[in-house]
């Protein structure tokens, strides 16, 4: 199993974490954010925490009726945009990317999926299939889009939230790229009308989250359209000279769930890999976000 984490990326670092929260500069800018599993205490002492940050986030109550968490709010200390620009280079790959204060916590990037996005771009450049298909569902603002597509790939970039796709063309555009195309729809309807129509990708992204809705309500629950959508994804994933990379941010589910229910639906594979992403703070702290798999055909 492999933990991998973020490696030599100037504008981005995690300071401290502990205490449920997380310490962390993006650019020139610090912000504090609450941290389920920072469950250990923070090394630095309070005041050096509110000497360095810019901005603090308060959660809201909870979760709401509709299961969504509740709106927190931002408490700026010092003077910074409500947007800014970070670059990301590993090597060849460069893009950039624009981050801003919501609501939710979020600032458009989940930094530890770095590792991901040098993989992706490898395995884009590795493809013998000119101009490849590349599909990045649940997709956010983009950043492994814009790997593969720097990649040289052909990228459809799926996402139930349209603001979340236009800040996505967003980041396409500042990064001086271009050519990706935008769908706004519920990803298992799409992915099994692809199917249907029998469209074929060299690569396939899936980055779902725990629970959410479409854009005509349709309701996503990972732990029970996880193993549906992953049956539509073998339909439509070429079976030769082609990879698959899945994420997954829920609690209740481990590095081995991954990879188990990866290999149930896609069966013998070669250069597959699982395990854990993560951030390290700058006193060694590791702390875990996320966890994959991933392989080629």
């Amino acid at each position: 199993m492999l933990l991998l984490s973020p490696e030599n990326w100037n504008d981005y670092a995690l300071i401290d974490s502990g205490g449920f929260e997380k310490l962390e500069r993006f650019g020139g800018y610090v912000l504090a954010r609450p941290e389920p599993k920072a469950v250990w205490g923070k090394t630095l002492p309070p005041e050096e925490w509110q000497r360095q940050m810019h901005t603090s986030y308060t959660a809201g109550a909870g979760f709401g009726k509709a299961g969504k968490e509740d709106s927190g709010a931002w408490n700026r200390l010092k003077t910074m945009p409500g947007q800014w620009i970070i670059h990301y280079r590993k090597g060849a790959l460069q893009f950039r990317l624009r981050l801003g204060l919501t609501a939710f916590k979020h600032v458009g990037v989940f930094p530890e999926q770095a590792p991901n996005w040098d993989y992706i771009y490898t395995a884009v450049r590795a493809l013998e299939t000119p101009q490849p298909k590349i599909l990045n569902l649940f997709a956010y603002t983009g950043a492994a889009s814009l790997a593969a597509r720097a990649a040289g790939g052909d990228v459809t970039h799926l996402d139930a939230v349209r603001q979340v796709v236009t800040w996505a063309r967003d980041n396409m555009e500042t990064s001086g790229q271009g050519g990706i195309r935008w769908v706004v729809e519920d990803a298992l309807k799409f992915v099994r009308r692809e199917a249907k129509r029998g469209n074929r990708y060299r690569g396939i992204i899936l980055d779902p989250p725990a629970y959410g809705h479409g854009p005509a309500g349709e309701k996503w629950k990972l732990d029970e359209c996880l193993l549906d959508i992953l049956q539509e994804c073998k339909k439509i994933l070429a079976p030769q000279d082609s990879f698959f990379v899945l994420n997954l941010y829920s609690n209740g589910f481990s590095a081995l769930v991954a990879d188990t229910i990866v290999t149930n639906v896609f069966g013998k594979t070669r250069d597959k890999e699982f395990g854990e992403l993560f951030l390290c703070d700058a006193f060694g702290k590791r702390l875990p976000l996320s966890v994959f798999t991933r392989f080629k055909l």
